[in-house]
């Protein structure tokens, strides 16, 4: 099987641009993690497009580097060439899901693009999900009236992990924040922040690891400075029964995905779901003792699911 692996920031979407160094820390490891579970599967032939800037990455798959010629030009040709194609990207400004549409008549190894698109925004996600009776957080489009007893957080509808998060104590203050278009506010909720990896097959869920995840916020700003893959086992029989409801909630996740969401007194409330590779996959292999890149190829054959095994915790420190 040809496979062709685009890491959105490390593959070329920054090509005329200045690399963001978080997102490009991230994209490394969540990139190198995946290279070389995929080595370790026999009949697998690799081509992987990397920003023509960056050293040379070892692997045992063929490099298509990106500079010169436009990336989505590069990209098309690639994906046309290959038998499946594994997207690594962030939801913003649609990219995630026009990846996914150029795939959709290869064996696609992440989300369909509906799914994609669903997840892309916050506000339909959490709609998606209270709507089957799944705690999430409420988003609210400027000019929406709502009440936050613990301060505000303003973040871009579409955005992903930290990027552009903003904590308001003063809600006047994150009122007048609001007025950029594409932002959206919801009501800070105090609890511990967790994710959870999931492999996803027609409605259906595996919960592969509970993470504890490390984040800080200076000057109001939010940080993402890794997570315990594994962290949260303890919270598995919780979990759980959460994983099966997002998948029945969202039937076209497939494979990885990842779910962020808030531990609190009350139970979990979801703040978002990532239908692709996350950070955490980068410790997912150790920490379950699998392939998690074999488990999804796994299901492209129709493969069952593997049965659910408590991770073992593995640190993942970012700069």
């Amino acid at each position: 099987m040809r496979i062709f692996v685009c890491e959105y920031v490390t593959g070329g979407g920054f090509a005329d641009d200045s690399l963001p160094s978080g997102l490009l820390a991230e994209g490394e490891m969540m990139l190198r993690a995946l290279l070389g579970d995929l080595a370790a599967i026999p009949g697998v032939a690799l081509r992987i497009s990397r920003d023509a800037r960056l050293p040379p990455i070892v692997t045992p798959g063929e490099i298509v580097a990106v500079g010169r010629r436009p990336c989505w030009e590069v990209w098309g040709e690639e994906i046309t060439a290959a038998d499946a194609v594994w997207p690594i990207a962030p939801e913003t400004s649609g990219i995630l899901a026009r990846l996914s549409d150029m795939a959709a008549a290869k064996i696609l190894l992440g989300a369909s693009p509906e799914a994609v698109r669903l997840c892309a925004s916050k506000t339909a996600t959490a709609r998606r999900l209270t709507a089957h009776g799944i705690a999430a957080v409420p988003s609210f489009a400027p000019g929406e009236a709502f009440t936050a007893a613990h301060g505000v957080i303003v973040k871009p509808d579409d955005g992903a992990g930290a990027e552009g998060v903003r904590f308001f104590a003063d809600p006047a203050a994150a009122k007048l924040a609001r007025g950029t278009p594409g932002l959206i506010a919801q009501a800070f909720i105090p609890g511990a922040p967790e994710s959870l990896s999931l492999l996803c097959r027609d409605g259906k869920a595996t919960l592969l690891a509970c993470n504890r995840q490390i984040t800080e916020c200076v000057a109001g700003r939010f940080h993402y400075r890794g997570l315990v893959v594994g962290g949260a086992e303890e919270k598995r029989p919780l979990y759980a029964p959460l994983a099966a409801a997002i998948a029945r909630a969202i039937p076209g996740l497939f494979g990885y995905v990842g779910v962020d969401l808030i531990a609190t007194g009350a139970g979990p409330v979801v703040l978002e779901i990532n239908p692709r590779l996350t950070t955490s996959y980068a410790g997912l292999g150790e920490a379950l003792g699998v392939n998690p890149a074999a488990l999804v190829l796994a299901l492209t054959a129709g493969g069952a699911s593997p049965p659910a095994v408590s991770a073992r915790p593995v640190t993942l420190a970012l700069p």
